[in-house]
């Protein structure tokens, strides 16, 4: 028999992920590791969702539901929008998916066909890259500048050198926390529909900013594509459940590709988290307990010889250059999970180019996993 392997499997690996499964051996063998690794809250799912997703459960629910999702979830997501933002979002523009991951799937094959130029971040989110070129698009990577967040002037630089179909970005951005000012955003969304570019915006990290109000992409036009999820703040991650907020003219396109890929999201998620936007109370505690271990490690971190590449502004990370100790964050991402036991996520996951020179930490768990590792850091380094 003969096994066919695609062109298009060969990405690559997710670094933060081989990180994780050898801290779990560690851990399974004893060892006390502090993992600061992987993006996802330590926190339990809230109360009132639990209690949602028990009473679901009792009265039998787990079925298939609409491929665009609950009619009572994509309410409650449009009136999140009116209350948080200020905006008018229709129901019929809203899509609850399989995780932001799915959302993502669904934007770039609804919206781009094969051999379309798509520009994305670098420092950015990995999985962005590696699905645009498991789907036969070409990858357009603009480096940011000391910013932190992509540019109009930018993108039309792009641009002029060889026409783009999209871009994507992310605010507040992983791997770096960095959010993009309100005129910033304005600017880079209004050059793009100038230049025929449609636009995605990440707004995953949204109700994690620690300066600022969140300010959605939504605000600047009705023509924009918007990928959420309930994993970040909502605490909800292995419930693999998000959304998109959708110009009208995508709505029935994403609809007919999700019929085919997913069916539906899972009925349980989607009735658990119809709540989670009455959890609030307990979620923005939650939060404070980010902005904490955030002050934690923007003190302790430049004073160990790791300075931070940008300041922070949202998310839950500290991506810091490690260049003063070593010019190979993934073997140094190893030496100190193998002799200090604390897992962080190399910054070759983040930028092919320049990642060797940084380390991204994740300061989601809590306070004693922070205090425990800066003391670890100390004595290591």
């Amino acid at each position: 028999m003969v096994v066919s392997v695609s062109r298009r499997s060969a990405v690559e690996p997710f670094h933060a992920m081989d990180v994780l499964a050898e801290a779990n051996r560690l851990k399974a063998m004893g060892h006390p590791v502090v993992s600061l690794a992987v993006g996802q809250p330590s926190d339990p799912v809230p109360s009132i969702v639990r209690e949602a997703a028990q009473q679901a459960l009792l009265a039998g629910r787990g079925g298939y539901t609409d491929a665009l999702g609950l009619m009572d979830l994509r309410q409650a997501i449009s009136t999140h929008y009116r209350d948080h933002y200020g905006v008018d979002v229709p129901v019929s523009r809203i899509a609850v998916t399989t995780g932001s991951s799915a959302g993502f799937n669904l934007a770039f094959l609804a919206m781009f066909d094969p051999g379309d130029r798509i520009a994305i971040t670098t420092p950015g989110y990995p999985a962005y890259r590696n699905i645009l070129i498991a789907l036969g698009l070409d990858v357009v990577e603009i480096r940011l500048e000391e910013e932190g967040w992509l540019t109009a002037a930018q993108l039309e630089h792009a641009h002029r050198e060889k026409p783009l179909q999209g871009v994507l970005f992310a605010s507040p951005a992983n791997p770096t926390g960095a959010i993009t000012p309100p005129q910033a955003l304005q600017a880079l969304i209004e050059a793009a529909r100038s230049m025929g570019i449609s636009v995605i915006s990440d707004e995953i990290y949204h109700r994690l900013s620690y300066q600022d109000d969140d300010i959605t992409a939504l605000s600047y036009g009705d023509d924009v594509t918007v990928i959420n999820s309930f994993s970040k703040y909502y605490c909800m991650t292995g419930w693999r459940i998000g959304w998109m907020v959708l110009p009208e003219e995508l709505v029935r396109p994403v609809e007919r590709i999700a019929q085919s890929l997913y069916i539906s999201a899972p009925e349980l998620s989607q009735a658990a988290a119809i709540r989670a936007f009455d959890a609030s109370d307990e979620l923005d505690r939650v939060k404070e307990r980010y902005r904490h271990n955030r002050e934690l490690l923007g003190s302790a971190l430049p004073d160990l010889g790791l300075p931070l590449a940008a300041p922070m502004d949202g998310a839950f990370y500290a991506y810091c250059d490690v260049t003063r100790h070593s010019n190979d964050s993934m073997d140094f991402a190893k030496r100190l999970l193998a002799e200090c036991h604390i897992a962080a996520t190399p910054g070759i996951d983040f930028d092919l180019a320049e990642g060797q020179r940084f380390l991204r930490l994740s300061y989601a768990g809590s306070e004693a996993d922070v205090t425990e590792a800066i003391a670890r850091l100390k004595a290591w380094l």
